[in-house]
């Protein structure tokens, strides 16, 4: 490949201002960067004030950030009114992107216009402007399958009309009412159902969906979506996580950002506990559990006798707290951070599991760095991803709700010993280091991955 071809290219990546649509798409953009790639990314103004002030992304000047306004005000709760705020930035919003777009292009030449699956309306701009689109699929390959062959209607979905029968498709194991994404369910996140339509119908502009995932984590739903003639197929280009985590150099690790500022006492305090012996616990920035929930939680994690680290999110429109006297309860053996840096401890050697809420980074993350897993899914893609984690990929228990739609503290508790000193630990184990060795050789010089992003490159310089 030319080298002078490559230095003159450029590429125009766009998201919404989420912590975790952000972090792929900027860790994709070093894999482009580390190539020789130029990449403008541009988010809506809300990034600008609440989430890139404790990111390197700022300091990086291999990034040019451009923002816009999704046409709320900053202080818009939108996690509080998504029908609003997708509605917004799919009207307003649009117009913004595609005026900042004009005003770009006036200076730079644009190869690829690269967007994630949840800013469909994006599309549309990328043609108005003459710019070829690929989509960051930023969910399992296993989701897009699922999604691709509800929307364009290719198999039976009765299950939807009736919970007791199972879903049977192609490629995937057989699942259950509570295995499926929560955007397909009948009067559930209708707005986001409607977003993945839009999505599915604007597919025909896009040109390649590269996927956050690897081949080998994923084969047997990839070479069934390709037997089956899905298209655009999905050209796996990961896992997307920080470079250290695949023992790159330190150069060469991907940016991200945070919403809130990690406690820099996670490190020191995993430093002082045995190896593989702590339990971490955190389910992702958008997720605020019950006060019913926390208190199962706690009181799961304080008989399990195991030593933990909970990322307890406190959060400035929630009153949940912990249970009267559980810190005291728990002493030394616990830790409570608001925050923390979940790639750091999922690869600390004192980390043994991980109680999660299966969001897909996370997902990536604990695969990457072989640590078996307790799933707690909640929405969305979650409670496919623990399915995938518990059934696919074979390196975690899943969590058991009550009627009441809330986890015991008894199942909490049971998980715990299941996932540290159960019958099937060392065939957990065992499956998660695989699983991580597959990653790094996925990610190197002639692995599945590399191949298919030099593939990707060729493509726009060409």
């Amino acid at each position: 490949m030319v080298v002078d071809q490559k230095q003159n290219t450029h590429v125009l990546m766009v998201s919404a201002a989420l912590q975790g649509h952000l972090n792929p798409v900027l860790k994709f953009a070093k894999c482009l960067i580390s190539k020789g790639i130029h990449v403008t990314l541009a988010t809506t103004d809300l990034a600008r004030h609440r989430m890139l002030k404790h990111a390197a992304a700022t300091n990086n000047s291999s990034i040019q950030l451009e923002f816009f306004s999704d046409g709320l005000e900053l202080d818009f709760d939108r996690e509080s009114d998504y029908d609003l705020w997708l509605d917004t930035l799919r009207t307003k919003g649009r117009e913004n992107f595609s005026n900042l777009t004009t005003k770009l292009s006036q200076h730079t030449k644009f190869s690829c216009l690269i967007l994630h699956q949840f800013v469909p309306w994006f599309i549309p701009v990328a043609k108005e402007h003459g710019i070829p689109c690929a989509v960051l699929w930023i969910q399992p390959c296993a989701l897009y399958s699922i999604y691709y062959r509800f929307f364009n209607k290719l198999n039976d979905f009765s299950i939807l009309q009736n919970p007791n029968r199972p879903l049977e498709l192609p490629g995937h194991p057989l699942m259950e009412f509570q295995d499926l994404p929560s955007f397909i369910l009948p009067n559930i996140h209708l707005c986001f159902q409607k977003l993945l339509s839009e999505f599915f119908s604007y597919l025909v502009e896009v040109k390649w969906v590269l996927g956050t995932s690897f081949e080998e984590l994923e084969k047997e739903v990839l070479e069934t979506m390709a037997g089956d003639g899905i298209r655009p197929m999905v050209m796996t280009v990961g896992p997307l996580v920080s470079g250290f985590l695949l023992g790159k150099k330190e150069e060469e690790c991907g940016v991200s950002v945070d919403m809130w500022k990690a406690d820099e006492l996670s490190l020191k305090w995993l430093d002082g506990k045995e190896l593989g012996s702590v339990v971490y616990v955190s389910f992702g920035s958008i997720i605020v559990l019950g006060q019913q929930q926390v208190d199962n939680i706690a009181m799961g994690l304080l008989k399990s006798g195991k030593a933990f680290l909970w990322v307890f999110k406190r959060t400035g429109g929630s009153s949940v707290e912990l249970p009267t006297g559980f810190l005291d309860a728990v002493g030394e053996r616990g830790l409570i951070v608001n925050w923390c840096s979940q790639e750091q401890v999922l690869k600390h050697k004192a980390v043994g599991c991980f109680l999660t809420h299966c969001g897909w980074n996370s997902t990536l993350e604990t695969v990457v760095t072989g640590v078996p897993v307790i799933a707690f899914p909640e929405w969305t893609d979650q409670p496919t991803n623990a399915k995938l984690l518990t059934d696919v990929f074979k390196m975690g228990v899943r969590m058991r709700k009550g009627d009441d739609g809330i986890v015991s503290s008894k199942e909490v508790e049971r998980c715990i010993r299941e996932i540290t000193e159960g019958p099937a630990v060392e065939a957990m184990a065992k499956r998660a280091a695989e699983l991580k060795e597959a990653a790094k050789k996925a990610a190197e010089d002639g692995g599945s991955s590399h191949r298919n992003l030099d593939k990707f490159i060729a493509d726009i310089v060409g």
